[in-house]
């Protein structure tokens, strides 16, 4: 089942984003190449946080796990939530 993975920004610089940045973009890439994202990216209002859509609910747990803006403490809250995609 598809998941979505919801994050919250915590009160941190756009500085700071982008210091971390390149190793969330590696993260990232590393997951499109193998299948495992097929959606990402922030909210259009700065600061309102980012999803993603992940094949399942482990890849979507692997990715916020290994996520340096999760482990940096650029993130306040994740939320992942198991989607009953109608489309597929």
């Amino acid at each position: 089942m598809k998941t979505v993975v919801f994050y919250e920004h915590a009160e941190a610089t756009m500085e700071k984003f982008m210091e971390v940045f390149p190793g969330h973009q590696a993260v990232e890439d590393e997951f499109i190449k193998a299948g495992k994202v097929l959606g990402a990216g922030a909210f259009a209002i700065p600061g309102d946080g980012a999803m993603a859509i992940f094949i399942d609910k482990s890849a979507a747990e692997e990715f916020v796990k290994r996520d340096p803006f999760v482990s940096e403490g650029l993130i306040a809250k994740v939320t992942i939530k198991e989607w009953m995609d109608e489309i597929m």
